[in-house]
């Protein structure tokens, strides 16, 4: 006889699938947000929240800026919507000599996506048609590093170097290689000695998207000394370090090389549009010019005058509030935020560094705190009146560049509170 398990009843008939969360135990009223202003977020329990972690780490200046608003509104009325397919619109160029023009190093011409997952997918179809037209059809593998975060489309969920279900779903890691940045590069040279002259494409986070972990400089200079000894393309995924986040415009600014392409996207909209773009040097483009090829990618939504507007007016808006000093401001309010928690029992050291920090739990024999205690731990910071990002045994804090020294006081009473409640709770045992 064959026995049909008994499913929990859900408590809601919520007719969304909410992401990332089994559905049974779905807090509706808790987690449904009816508004948004500013740094807060208002549900449908009552509650206004604060908001420590900008949307996803892209509404990098608040909620509801009414110059970005406008903007929008204006080109929707003038052109609702025009494709980017075989075509072009005026909107699409301004905003891309726009976006050349903020990096420190020399890019040349832009492709628009519409989120980091499908933007690093095109990185890495373009580094493996480059290596074709350079006469190098073997070079397939691309190289991430461990515990990264690059999307949740196949090829961004392959190269992701965090545990996300890759082999549940059957993605195909065959061509893709990881390797630590924590170990002076041994890794990452015993790799290239082996497989150097396979690979198309290095693609690495600045500062990694899961944790908030800085990679050093020496590691990054030696990833540039491989790319220039064995040709391939070293791709910044900027997607969360881009526009502000941990200073400047972009953090490969500071290299001591330029990067072959840029991928950027959470703050280029301000989180108002499904955005993403490629910024690509002369090195790929020449290439490309010169064979005459095609680059076989585009998206429907990708760069939509509505799109474009919402870039431009994300980069005036920064500029108009200087956004280096604010970066500066909040990277400072994060420092003195952290030194107080970390006086609390089950915090321990930070990660990260400017608006993009990671703050460690651990439980009572000091090892780090698993996945279901740090959910429990978000939990109850968000019962207690802020929204912040759980991380891989810690949490992450990724607050607006327009915090005040009062949100702060905010954010720091309710996280208090929360991990007093965890606490009690029994979570750090």
């Amino acid at each position: 006889m064959t026995v049909v398990p008994v499913l929990p009843t859900p408590r809601t008939q919520l007719p969304l699938w909410v992401p990332l969360v089994t559905q049974h135990d779905f807090d509706e009223d808790s987690y449904t947000a009816v508004s948004a202003e500013g740094v807060h977020v208002t549900f449908a329990d009552g509650r206004r929240r604060i908001c420590a972690k900008s949307g996803l780490w892209n509404t990098n200046l608040g909620y509801g800026n009414q110059h970005m608003a406008e903007a929008i509104a204006k080109e929707l009325q003038e052109a609702s919507y025009l494709p980017l397919f075989r075509t072009s619109h005026l909107k699409a160029v301004e905003a891309s000599k726009a976006l050349l023009s903020l990096p420190a190093h020399n890019f040349q011409r832009v492709v628009f996506s519409t989120s980091g997952g499908a933007a690093n997918d095109a990185a890495m179809k373009l580094a493996r048609h480059y290596c074709v037209l350079n006469r190098q059809p073997e070079r397939k593998l691309i190289v991430g590093l461990s515990g990264s975060y690059h999307g949740l489309t196949y090829g961004s969920q392959a190269l992701s170097g965090d545990e996300l279900g890759q082999a549940v779903y059957g993605v195909d890691r065959r061509n893709i290689r990881h390797v630590r940045f924590d170990d002076d590069g041994a890794e990452l040279a015993r790799l290239m000695q082996r497989e150097g002259h396979r690979i198309a494409a290095f693609i690495m986070e600045p500062v990694l998207g899961s944790g908030a972990e800085q990679v050093p400089n020496h590691f990054i200079n030696e990833v540039i000394k491989h790319r220039n000894q064995h040709g391939f393309l070293l791709v910044a995924d900027e997607v969360a370090t881009g526009f502000g986040r941990v200073g400047g415009w972009f953090a490969s600014d500071e290299w001591s090389e330029q990067p072959d392409v840029i991928v950027t996207s959470k703050g280029l909209t301000n989180g108002t549009s499904a955005c993403a773009a490629l910024l690509i040097a002369q090195r790929v483009t020449q290439l490309f010019d010169q064979s005459e090829a095609v680059f076989v990618h585009g998206e429907t939504q990708a760069g939509t005058p509505a799109t474009c507007a919402a870039i431009l007016s994300t980069i005036h808006e920064m500029k108009r509030l200087d956004h280096n000093t604010l970066t500066k401001q909040v990277a400072s309010g994060l420092d003195h935020l952290i030194g107080e928690l970390q006086g609390i029992r089950g915090v321990g050291n930070s990660s990260g560094f400017g608006c993009m920090r990671g703050l460690k739990l651990h439980s009572r024999n000091g090892m780090p705190l698993e996945s279901n205690g740090v959910l429990a731990v978000v939990r109850s910071i968000h019962e207690a009146g802020a929204i912040v990002q759980p991380g891989p045994g810690r949490i992450q804090l990724l607050p607006a560049l327009t915090y005040t020294e009062e949100n702060f006081e905010e954010l720091q009473t309710a996280m208090e509170t929360g991990l007093a409640s965890a606490e009690r709770d029994g979570v750090f045992e």
